[in-house]
């Protein structure tokens, strides 16, 4: 994991200190930890640590938890793929008993297989299915009620495909990209130019510069045995036989 993940520049001293220390399963804190899940919501910051402190204490204290809470974790969760964030915030969430104190029904149960859905496309790099989903009519509850409130939700996935793209492509046609992205025209030609990336104007290719991930380089792996080791070898495999 980066430094950046585990300890995002923007996480306060204060955040610090519940994450780091003994105080993260004080429930206490939830609130605060709470407060802090809403201002990554509204500034598009990400502190994945932070987030699992607040499902875990919802395991250990089932009467603290708040479905909603625990929906937009794991939808920052789903724009971190590849990395393990929504996995890890699944294997936080137990199986458990109704919640008598929800004024409203429960609606994870609802949620939870639309996000591990999409998470599941995201990470196998299946993009145009993803907005295809992602924008169909039976998601208006996620669309209407979450997402839409979790700010650059959508350029944030655009940021999945565009590691996906960098690490594998080196020219990629612009219809393609579009279907990644869920852009076209100049919106997309708009995306484009601020990646800095290159555009061919008559083949309409995209060219994506160069980096460690798309370049092909040959290795050479070079064995170093001395003659004493092959000797040894030699003279066991003389025995066995």
């Amino acid at each position: 994991m980066t430094s950046e993940w585990l300890t995002p520049s923007t996480r306060s001293e204060l955040i610090e200190n519940l994450v780091s220390g003994v105080d993260r399963y004080n429930p206490s804190n939830v609130g605060i930890l709470e407060d802090y899940l809403y201002h990554q919501i509204r500034s598009e910051e990400y502190d994945c640590l932070a987030n699992l402190a607040i499902l875990k204490l919802y395991q250990f204290n089932p009467d603290l938890y708040n479905p909603d809470v625990v929906i937009n974790i794991l939808i920052k969760a789903l724009t971190s793929s590849p990395l393990p964030d929504f996995n890890l915030c699944i294997s936080l969430l137990d199986e458990r008993p109704i919640n008598s104190q929800l004024d409203e029904p429960d609606p994870l149960p609802t949620i939870l297989p639309i996000l591990k859905g999409l998470h599941n496309l995201l990470f196998r790099c299946r993009f145009p299915s993803f907005w295809e989903i992602y924008r169909s009519s039976q998601l208006s509850l996620l669309r209407d009620n979450y997402t839409v409130e979790v700010a650059g939700f959508e350029n944030a996935v655009r940021a999945v495909a565009i590691r996906a793209v960098r690490a594998t492509f080196t020219r990629i046609s612009s219809e393609r990209l579009g279907s990644y992205l869920n852009l076209s025209g100049p919106a997309l030609t708009s995306y484009i130019q601020k990646l800095g990336w290159s555009v061919d104007s008559s083949t309409s290719v995209v060219t994506i510069p160069p980096n460690p991930d798309n370049q092909i380089e040959a290795t050479i792996v070079q064995e170093s045995v001395k003659l004493p080791q092959l000797s040894k070898i030699i003279a066991h495999s003389v025995i066995k036989a």
